[in-house]
Formats: C-alpha cells, structure tokens, sequence
C-alpha cells in the first residue's frame, strides 16, 4: 500500500513551502538537490522539513495540501508549533456576515489517514 505525505519546508528566507508526495524522502532529497532547477525552493535553499502528515488515500492529501496552501503563515507557524489554541482562534471567521454561514471546511486543521 502507497502512503501519501503533505508536507511544509521552511525556506532559507523563512517562507513556507506546501507540497505532497509519495515519497517523502526522495522528494525532501529532490529538493536539497535542486532537482528541479524551476521549483520554488530551487533558490532558497536551504529548506528543512517542518511539518509533514501521511494519508492512505492521495485525493485526501490533496485536498489537505490544497486547504494548507491556502492558510496564512501565522496560521501554517501555529501547526507547526503545535498550537491547537492559536490554530483555532485563527479558523473563526471573523466577517459580518460570519453567523450566516456554516463552518467552513478549508479552515479546518487536516488530519491524516
């Protein structure tokens, strides 16, 4: 069985890269190396690992991936760190019109399979 892993590098200048693979080590090596000269971390490395989460199915690391990509860095920081507090304070819609919808599922924190 494949498991798929999401996964966050923190890059030399201190951003944050999102990916997914079904390899993590050979990818994080892929990266180190500059495998692929056009990839964002290409030229900021170095990059170290920060955060990475495995799933059975790839359409659930996917979707993960995705809803990771679409957070702010502060938000990406507090899971990295652990900060379920934090994490959750920063998911609360904060808009006028917040009562009128449901939760919204791409703010959710990702779990693994």
């Amino acid at each position: 069985m494949k498991i798929y892993s999401v996964y966050i590098l923190e890059c030399r200048n201190g951003r944050f890269y999102t990916g997914v693979t079904s390899d993590l080590a050979q990818r994080l090596h892929d990266h180190h190396t500059r495998r692929y000269p056009g990839c964002y971390t290409a030229s900021r490395l170095p990059v170290r690992l920060v955060f990475s989460l495995t799933f059975e199915y790839i359409d659930n690391a996917i979707n993960a991936e995705k809803r990771l990509k679409g957070w702010s860095h502060v938000k990406k920081q507090a899971l990295i760190d652990g900060d379920n507090e934090l994490l959750h304070l920063l998911a609360e819609c904060r808009n006028e019109t917040h009562h009128l919808r449901p939760g919204r599922e791409d703010d959710a924190m990702p779990e693994g399979d």
